[in-house]
């Protein structure tokens, strides 16, 4: 062998370049003439955002269902550290998704109108990857907002000719990939011990109603002496009746929340939501500290959700006003009330709600149970 010749493993080291695709990524901002150099700074910045946030958007997916998949089987309390990082990420993906707003805000409206017309039946509504988020984080079809136009999201999914796209392709997919996020973690809840008892227990649905009657005795005591200061504070002339009833719509709005109707899932929906109030309410215990971290975590994940909506929302007004989107859409009308309308986790909304001091918490029975256990 010649001793001149390169060693033909190093040969095959990648560069930077090489291992992150560069030149190919470099190459994706032509738009419709597949050509930068035909283009504005201002139209290849809006094409640049938008691929940017489709990035962001695959890697979301890939952590939610990681996030998922872990809770398919019984998950013990060390792997739920896993389950918070994923979450975590999400929500700190999510909150770099909303920084990049400000970029397109940047562009002046007029700017932009110069290449809008380019955009006409093209929008936001039609990333698939966005629509896989919400249907594998656990969105119900039901609360699907209208576009404005009589069209609906899978039929928008479609292309102009009415044909199958690989967007619908991606949709369909997801929409076959049981169960979502939401499934799992109220499943997951559902099988969380309240004081020691478990869904196998005989006496089980006694000892959650156990539980449930001294919460809400816990609960009537805090808002009592919430309403008496509050009457001892109220200006003179006020309506102190309205006042008074406003205390007791709280009392209850907590008995209607954990005594949910069959329509509401019944005693199944009941349990989920008293143990997620049992978690938080007494998170302190070892055994509670990674699931109230987790519960803590997808609140926070669908608060960004929530954020990066919004600030869509904002920017879009800024740009263009309250004209029709370019999809056909009503445009800032469709996005605020996705904005209010899109909510997943409600359980976990609602219980901060119903938290009270935690002096006030009724004793448990059964605290030893949540202590670490070792060998």
């Amino acid at each position: 062998m010649n001793s001149g010749t390169s060693d033909p493993g190093k040969s095959k080291q990648p560069a930077y370049w090489t291992y992150i695709r560069v030149e190919d990524l470099l190459s994706l901002q032509g738009g419709l003439d597949a050509d930068e150099k035909s283009l504005t700074n201002d139209e290849v910045l809006f094409i640049t955002v938008h691929q940017v946030f489709e990035l962001w958007f695959k890697l979301m997916l890939r952590e939610m269902v990681v996030l998922r998949d872990l809770f398919r089987v019984q998950v013990d309390e060390q792997r739920l550290s896993g389950a918070v990082r994923g979450a975590r990420r999400i929500a700190t993906i999510l909150r770099r998704c909303v920084d990049h707003f400000e970029v397109i805000e940047t562009l002046t409206t007029r700017e932009y109108l110069e290449f809008r017309d380019k955009l006409t039946g093209a929008s936001g509504f039609q990333s698939a990857q966005m629509r896989q988020l919400e249907i594998l984080m656990g969105l119900e079809e039901s609360s699907r907002i209208s576009l404005g136009a009589g069209e609906n999201y899978m039929q928008a999914l479609r292309e102009a000719d009415g044909s199958d796209s690989p967007a619908l392709s991606r949709v369909l997919m997801q929409l076959d990939d049981r169960p979502s996020l939401r499934e799992v973690i109220d499943d997951w809840l559902f099988r969380t011990p309240i004081d020691g008892s478990s869904p196998d227990d005989s006496r089980d649905p006694e000892n959650v109603a156990s539980f449930v009657e001294e919460y809400l005795a816990a609960h009537a005591g805090e808002i009592d002496t919430a309403c008496r200061f509050a009457l001892e504070r109220t200006a003179k002339g006020f309506d102190k009746e309205a006042v008074t009833a406003r205390y007791e719509q709280e009392k209850q709005s907590l008995r209607a929340f954990l005594c949910p109707e069959e329509s509401e899932g019944g005693e199944r929906r009941r349990r989920i939501r008293v143990a997620t109030l049992f978690i938080i309410t007494y998170r302190e215990l070892p055994l509670l500290a990674w699931p109230r971290e987790l519960l803590d975590g997808l609140a926070e994940m669908e608060q960004f959700f929530l954020v990066f909506r919004q600030r869509h929302a904002r920017m879009v007004e800024r740009m263009i006003g309250k004209r029709t989107g370019t999809g056909g859409s009503s445009g800032v009308d469709y996005l605020d009330k996705t904005a209010l309308a899109y909510r997943v986790f409600q359980d976990l909304w609602a219980v901060r709600t119903f938290q009270i001091r935690k002096e006030a918490a009724p004793e448990l029975r059964n605290e030893s149970f949540y202590d670490f256990r070792y060998g």
